[in-house]
């Protein structure tokens, strides 16, 4: 009788799978930009010179460029598609890393209205 033994994977690699979670946390960062922008968006207009600016049309600051937070928006999606779909945990991680300075820089284009 020819006894089969299992498949047995090397260790590294089963370390590196458990240690993983750029695919999680770039959802996870992905999931929570929309609610972080809302409250950035709420936090701006709840200011003094926001809420001056919105009611009587005084003392509007001129905040970052709106193309800023489009560009921001844009490569966030991109690193976020590519975290997700790249196979080399390296380029995962660099796109996760990549995903979330984009969306601070798209959250402090908000801010910069306050």
């Amino acid at each position: 009788m020819n006894e089969t033994s299992p498949s047995v994977t090397p260790p590294a690699q089963t370390q590196a799978a458990g240690r993983d979670r750029s695919r999680f946390l770039a959802v996870l960062s992905a999931v929570l930009f929309v609610p972080a922008a809302l409250a950035a968006g709420v936090l701006t207009l709840s200011s003094e010179r926001a809420a001056r600016c919105v009611t009587y049309g005084e003392q509007c600051a001129q905040g970052l460029p709106g193309w800023l937070f489009g560009w921001s928006a844009g490569i966030a999606v991109v690193a976020f598609v590519v975290a997700l779909a790249a196979p080399a945990l390296r380029v995962r991680q660099a796109a996760l890393a990549a995903q979330l300075l984009a969306e601070c820089t798209a959250l402090m284009v908000i801010l910069s209205y306050a």
